[in-house]
């Protein structure tokens, strides 16, 4: 594979499935891989361009891609969901990740640091514990009313 080799990989617990786009945007290959195979698989292959999309788990994958020499790029889910043609199966969204990532209009989300999600995650469970008691306030004052 080259550097105009564009891999879509559709993120899951156990098994991950992998499509990969020549520079023309003809199928190239695709695997079916589990978690412990995926950074071997890509540690054999030259620089490429590897499309995931964005949720909290592809950010640790991103850094660990990066890491192999691979460009990577971490989508937008529902801007990935325009590229998807036939029926919904986890190929077929590997496939449309990689032409997202090929046809390159989408914006990309940023790679978190391991300290950036840290502190997303501080700020989204102070954000739960403050709706929590603000509803508990609302319980206890409709009682008491």
């Amino acid at each position: 594979m080259n550097q105009s080799m564009t891999i879509g990989i559709d993120l899951a617990k156990h098994v991950f499935f992998v499509a990969a786009l020549d520079g023309s945007g003809k199928p190239a290959r695709r695997k079916k891989l589990r978690r412990h195979e995926v950074l071997p698989f890509l540690a054999n292959h030259p620089g490429a361009v590897v499309g995931m999309e964005a949720c909290s788990g592809a950010h640790h994958w991103a850094r660990e891609i990066r890491a192999l020499g691979h460009s990577v790029q971490l989508l937008p889910a529902q801007h990935v969901k325009a590229y998807l043609r036939g029926q919904k199966n986890d190929y077929n969204d590997a496939l449309a990740i990689a032409e997202a990532v090929q046809h390159g209009r989408i914006r990309c989300v940023e790679i978190k640091t391991v300290d950036q999600q840290l502190d997303q995650s501080l700020h989204r469970l102070r954000q739960a514990l403050v709706t929590e008691q603000t509803g508990l306030i609302n319980r206890t004052r409709a009682l008491l009313a």
